[in-house]
């Protein structure tokens, strides 16, 4: 099957113009950049005025005693990790990410599994003493309490971060960046926001992130959730569809199965990550560690570029040398960390007007910095460097605080107006602070991770 990239296959009645081109792409960035801004501009400002204390506090000065007991304790995880298999959780329905090998022509059922992810998961498997890796299959609609039951150790199958998955898990960095598009008969719609629009019954993966999303975003449209989602299309080419949902990763295999398709959008932006389990944090921590590395040597770009084909116009100018967009950088992470901490915002303050409990809360405040400072501290001792100055850490953990105030009310007041689902929220104490304290975790390693890279790179 040919690899073309996603928005170079055009439609069959014709020719883009260059300047139809040009809007497309200029479109497809605007849509990227507007979503992508608050998050982005929250999460730069933080980390811009940490880096200075970092530099001064790490690497050259760190602690020998730190040093020791940090490799000490990587080295019982190492040892711990060794004698248990790698449980990995696969929908293997989601071409080029996780697919059976009959998807591909080859192989029959007994072929080997392929797709990026699954490529990640063996060498991660083989590199980390050794592993066994187990396959698991799931379907997405069972991702969540699958995972909470323990079923696997960690899902890696192209799952976008989303709020409701940020309570049952552990998110990694990010591995890769897609957008929902329109897949439709060229001709029936003028574009993106032509489809959400008029479209009457649309296609989409039961169970998944673009589920939520074409119920929410197709306003007047009848949604068929389809499972497998490798069956989704089938909707469209049968007549019973006028448009399905699908991702810029997955539409080049979906456009080249017939002719006459056309992709619109993208009209989200979302991140793929690992989810792991909650109750395994030295695994989280363990994959955040060698995906960063694997980032820094290439590796992921090669396996993107493998499994996804050349990128498209528009994500090629997310990055100079026109690759797809490298998003397990300590800076891409930290932005997507920031932003998965804001985004369960809603659901807090939600949680809170159920209970009665105000957006501001001191005492609470002052154990979240102190949480904060220990999970730096924490984070520095596992790296074998001396932690960066309280004041400052507490300096960057309070802007969170405030940000996540002001978004809080702004939840609250759309609520106060009626816009709100009337769904019940999850509970703040059980679910909410708990997830609060993994991404936490995530953005402490983070920040210690880029004082190294930046000492490293001033040695």
């Amino acid at each position: 099957m040919p690899r073309a990239s996603l928005h170079a296959v055009p439609p069959a009645s014709g020719r883009l113009t260059r300047a139809a081109r040009s809007r497309r792409a200029r479109r497809f960035a605007g849509q990227r950049a507007a979503t992508s801004l608050a998050a982005t501009s929250l999460a730069a400002a933080l980390i811009a005025a940490l880096l200075a204390a970092l530099l001064a506090a790490c690497a050259r000065d760190a602690a020998r005693d730190g040093a020791v007991e940090g490799a000490a304790e990587r080295a019982r995880d190492a040892a711990s990790a060794a004698r248990e298999p790698l449980r990995v959780g696969t929908s293997v329905d989601y071409a080029p990410v996780s697919a059976r090998a009959r998807e591909r022509g080859g192989g029959g059922e007994d072929g080997p599994d392929e797709g990026f992810d699954l490529d990640v998961a063996r060498a991660f498997a083989a590199s980390a003493a050794g592993r066994a890796l187990v396959l698991v299959p799931f379907r997405w609609s069972d991702l969540e309490r699958e995972l909470a039951a323990g079923r696997f150790d960690v899902a890696m199958s192209g799952v976008t971060v989303r709020p409701e998955r940020s309570l049952v898990g552990r998110f990694t960095v990010p591995v890769a960046r897609t957008g929902a598009v329109v897949i439709a008969r060229a001709g029936a719609f003028r574009d993106a926001d032509d489809a959400l629009a008029r479209a009457a019954t649309v296609a989409v993966n039961r169970g998944g992130h673009l589920e939520r999303v074409t119920r929410a975003r197709f306003a007047r449209a009848r949604v068929i959730a389809v499972s497998p989602n490798d069956r989704v299309l089938d909707e469209l080419l049968a007549g019973r569809a006028d448009a399905v949902v699908s991702d810029t990763l997955e539409a080049p295999r979906w456009l080249a199965r017939a002719n006459g398709l056309v992709a619109l959008g993208p009209f989200t932006r979302d991140d793929k990550a690992y989810l792991v389990r909650a109750e395994r944090p030295e695994l989280a921590r363990e994959l955040d560690a060698w995906l960063l590395a694997r980032e820094r040597d290439g590796t992921l770009d090669r396996l993107r570029r493998r499994h996804f084909g050349a990128p498209a116009r528009a994500d090629a100018e997310l990055d100079a040398r026109a690759s797809w967009p490298r998003t397990a950088t300590v800076a891409a992470a930290l932005d997507a960390a920031v932003e998965e901490r804001l985004a369960l915002m809603p659901l807090v303050a939600a949680a809170k007007r159920a209970t009665g409990a105000p957006v501001e809360d001191a005492a609470r405040e002052a154990r979240v910095l102190d949480a904060g400072v220990a999970s730096v501290a924490r984070a520095a001792r596992e790296r074998g460097i001396a932690p960066p100055p309280e004041a400052t850490t507490r300096a960057f953990f309070r802007a969170q605080i405030e940000r996540a105030k002001d978004v809080q009310r702004r939840a609250l007041a759309a609520a106060a107006e009626g816009d709100e689902t009337g769904a019940a929220p999850p509970d703040l104490e059980d679910a909410l602070r708990p997830a609060l304290l993994r991404i936490g975790d995530r953005i402490a390693f983070l920040l210690v991770e880029r004082a190294r890279e930046d000492a490293r790179a001033h040695d």
